[in-house]
């Protein structure tokens, strides 16, 4: 039994969970989604709990997968009520001379150092927005109800020019550290 799945999901005011045909969904102020669960894990729905368990007489190929299942759809269950009910944000720096980034509606404009712009057309789940500030650094600022779809967005986006660890200029996450090198050895022979 995994101890990740024993855990309950708390289902906060504002928040419904229904289960439907092995698919759960998850309404809330922030949005709606909904997650395939896997028929050899039981959801139970009880006033305000989620709570998940392995059936006995569910047949896999491996062993170990029920196990490996039930702590991952109880994660995946969480992560969708959190994110309909408070939501998650990441924000991205870019730190290089002549970086920029501009958003019109859900369309980001980045110029990180390459002879022509990145165009990034962003789902509509997704809320962008840009700073750039006098003396700082550029910030793309993202936000959404589904945490597998951001961190997917904002892995794209950072692919475009990763940090790199001589002079750290790159597409970061804020308060990410970069492991620094140091350049060429003086006076070596």
């Amino acid at each position: 039994m995994s101890r990740i799945g024993k855990l309950p999901v708390n289902i906060p005011a504002g928040v419904t969970v229904t289960l439907k045909d092995d698919v759960v969904t998850v309404k809330g102020p922030k949005g709606e989604l909904s997650q395939y669960v896997n028929p050899a894990i039981e959801v139970t729905i009880s006033d305000n709990h989620v709570v998940l368990a392995e059936k006995a007489d569910a047949m896999l190929d491996n062993p170990k997968q029920k196990h490996a299942y039930h702590g991952l759809y109880r994660a995946l269950i969480h992560n969708m009520v959190v994110g309909v009910s408070e939501g998650y944000k990441k924000e991205l720096e870019l730190v290089g001379v002549g970086y920029r980034a501009s958003n019109q509606g859900n369309i980001i404009e980045l110029a990180l150092g390459y002879t022509h712009n990145i165009f990034i057309q962003l789902p509509p789940e997704i809320k962008v927005e840009t700073k750039s500030e006098r003396n700082k650094n550029p910030l793309i600022i993202l936000e959404s109800c589904d945490k597998q779809l951001l961190g997917q967005v904002c892995s794209k986006i950072r692919s475009f020019r990763k940090p790199e660890p001589y002079k750290g200029k790159g597409v970061k996450f804020v308060g990410e550290e970069i492991r620094r090198k140091s350049g060429k050895s003086a006076g070596a022979k």
